[in-house]
């Protein structure tokens, strides 16, 4: 029987090898292609936001977090009072406001 299965044997173990720079190279690259593709394009946006939501003023046509249209009539400190038709207010936060919209957008009549 011993024909067909050769006799396994232990070998030594390799020295363990020194860490060297190079073996940190493909983190290093993964690294920086996920802050040039996904964290710093994300820092833009929202430093982008924040600048519009602190420029906000009366009758700026704005939409919602929510997707509510309507337009600026009142502006607090942290909240933001939207007309959405005549007659109707709603109060949001500054930071649901999603985006300023081209003048015209909203039409009250």
């Amino acid at each position: 029987m011993s024909m067909f299965i050769n006799d396994a044997w232990a070998e030594a173990t390799p020295a363990a090898a020194e860490p060297s720079l190079m073996s940190f190279v493909p983190l290093i690259l993964i690294f920086l292609i996920f802050y040039f593709l996904l964290i710093r394009p994300q820092m833009k946006r929202a430093k982008d936001h924040r600048k519009m939501v602190e420029t906000l003023a009366k009758h700026d046509e704005v939409v919602t977090s929510g997707g509510v249209l309507g337009r600026v009539v009142e502006l607090g400190e942290s909240f933001v009072t939207v007309e959405i038709a005549d007659g109707v207010q709603i109060k949001v936060q500054r930071s649901a406001v999603g985006q300023l919209v081209p003048k015209g957008t909203y039409k009250s009549g």
